[in-house]
């Protein structure tokens, strides 16, 4: 009798719709309650995502939906480091160690942010700020290495690599964008915008991200089975 098996890919895939859907929602509801001007932030910039998400139900909702979703991050860095030692990818000892690290420190990151959207202070303000800061840099230094080793061990290839390795590079050129706006936009304003377009893009990255690495994991098979006792 074949023991049960619970496919993994829809966790990534989780990840990504919560994201894009908590985002857009926090959006609409500013949008129509005044608290956001109307324009298409991912080109205009006229708002920024943590002020889309910052005021009313839909601050009420962002946190309710992102904040079990830093859990699943925690998790799906966990299952990745697993994914990759049980697939025997050839890895320096302390390579899979860091890998859950840095996606420990990201989902971390990602919960201080959430927590404290929508609180007011100097303080929180810069919990929130630089929340964003290690959570998108940590988590694009997970996927960097998490792609490294999965491409080392031919686990990762076609579609999938192709794609997530456009995405990282497509993601560097938006932070190096990012850092000379702010160093050469003299203009607040135009500066501001500029970092709002490039936040909204890069979040929009980071869900195609993990869309792949879903397409990956199902296309591997990676899945929980389960012993006839119920372990895993």
């Amino acid at each position: 009798m074949p023991r049960p098996k619970f496919a993994l890919w829809p966790l990534p895939l989780f990840i990504a719709l919560v994201f894009l859907g908590a985002v857009h929602l926090a959006w609409w509801l500013s949008l129509q309650a005044g608290y956001i001007p109307a324009c298409n932030p991912y080109w205009e910039g006229c708002t920024s995502v943590s002020r889309a998400a910052r005021h009313g139900l839909g601050n009420h909702l962002f946190r309710l939906a992102v904040l079990p979703c830093a859990l699943l991050h925690a998790l799906n860095w966990w299952l990745a480091t697993v994914w990759l030692r049980e697939g025997e990818v050839p890895m320096r000892r302390t390579e899979p160690n860091l890998l859950l690290m840095l996606g420990l420190l990201s989902a971390l990151a990602l919960a201080l942010y959430a927590t404290f959207l929508g609180t007011e202070g100097e303080t929180y303000r810069f919990l929130r700020r630089y929340g964003v800061v290690l959570y998108f840099g940590c988590g694009f230094l997970a996927q960097l290495l998490f792609m490294r080793l999965a491409m080392r061990g031919g686990r990762l290839q076609g579609v999938p690599a192709r794609g997530m390795q456009g995405i990282c590079v497509t993601m560097l050129a938006l932070g190096v964008m990012n850092v000379a706006a702010s160093a050469f936009v003299a203009d607040a304003d135009l500066r501001d915008r500029i970092e709002n377009v490039l936040e909204w893009q890069l979040g929009l990255l980071l869900v195609g991200w993990f869309i792949l690495q879903a397409l990956c994991w199902r296309r591997d098979g990676y899945a929980l089975v389960l012993s006839r006792r119920g372990a895993p």
